[in-house]
């Protein structure tokens, strides 16, 4: 069962749910309708995926991020305490929340200072989720996943990170552009492995920890990345370009992922190297374009409409 309100900016394609759509329930409701409640109730297993991701986004309509992010959580998991009390929950954070590394590889340990809105309130999120568990309320656990990418990424929804952006100019036979020198570390994950974490996060019957970093095989750099994704496609060479203010002011440089913890408890390890996992999500979308891409218009701008009311309460997948 599925609940998603497909929200503007979020990324909802029922496309991806095509080859099981016979055996799954797609509630488009938010948080608060009965039917939602009905699902909470009867869920073994919550993968709690809500929320805007775009660091953009989040500057731009720092309100529209906290109600997506922060409120309607908050919303969601006092439905699911009082429904489903002690129902065990994934939810899907992000390394986001730590901000500027102090060190490298970043572990469970490292101090928490996001440098946008949406690090902040994904941030209060995860402190619900882990609140709400320490007094026996629900049963989560929280993964900070890094940059996951792969198959069924929204292509033609703006400023939900540089991979996707990547990965869209690619396809369209454009040029990558390279923000600064291009030697800032990542750990991209593709999308297998993070569901393999989920799913072992969330029927490990005992868990000897509330929060597990989730990252990819290997600390790449950007331009590594761009030039690899390129590649793929059979595109022109990537170019270099001077951050843009917007993007500079966000940026944390350098990160990649210390995953220890969770191979010792959960026996997770990240698999697919990003070359070969690129090639495979190149091959994907070669197929399916049209049902991620509008051909007429394949750079989308990245800024929102203000909303005049509060933004729609997204709830979790189940």
């Amino acid at each position: 069962m599925i609940t998603d309100p497909i929200v503007e900016g979020c990324g909802g394609n029922r496309f991806n749910i095509a080859p099981v759509v016979n055996d799954v329930e797609v509630i488009e409701h938010s948080i608060d309708h009965p039917e939602v409640r009905k699902a909470i109730g009867r869920g073994e297993v919550i993968f709690n995926l809500a929320g805007e991701i775009s660091h953009i986004h989040s500057q731009l309509l720092p309100e529209r991020d906290l109600e997506m992010n922060t409120l309607a959580q908050l919303r969601f998991l006092q439905a699911c305490a009082e429904v489903n009390p002690g129902v065990r929950i994934v939810y899907a954070g992000t390394r986001q929340v730590y901000g500027i590394p102090e060190y490298l590889p970043v572990d469970e340990k490292h101090p928490v200072n996001p440098v946008d809105f949406n690090g902040v309130h994904k941030y209060a999120a995860t402190m619900y989720h882990l609140m709400l568990s320490r007094a026996g309320r629900i049963d989560a656990v929280v993964i900070r996943l890094t940059n996951v990418y792969g198959s069924r990424m929204a292509l033609d929804v703006p400023c939900q990170g540089f991979l996707s952006t990547y990965l869209r100019l690619a396809l369209t036979g454009q040029t990558l552009e390279i923000f600064g020198d291009g030697r800032q570390l990542r750990d991209p994950l593709y999308v297998d492995d993070a569901v393999e974490a989920m799913i072992l996060a969330g029927f490990t019957p005992t868990l000897r920890s509330r929060s597990y970093n989730i990252g990819g095989p290997e600390a790449l750099t950007l331009a590594k990345i761009a030039t690899l994704t390129s590649a793929a496609a059979s595109g022109p060479a990537p170019v270099f370009r001077e951050f843009p203010e917007d993007r500079k002011a966000i940026d944390i440089g350098s990160y990649h992922t210390d995953s220890t913890l969770v191979r010792r408890h959960l026996g997770w390890k990240a698999s697919l190297r990003f070359e070969d996992g690129i090639a495979r999500t190149i091959s994907y979308y070669r197929q399916h374009l049209d049902r991620y891409l509008d051909p007429s218009n394949p750079n989308p701008n990245c800024r929102l409409k203000h909303p005049s009311h509060p933004a729609p309460r997204l709830p979790a997948a189940v």
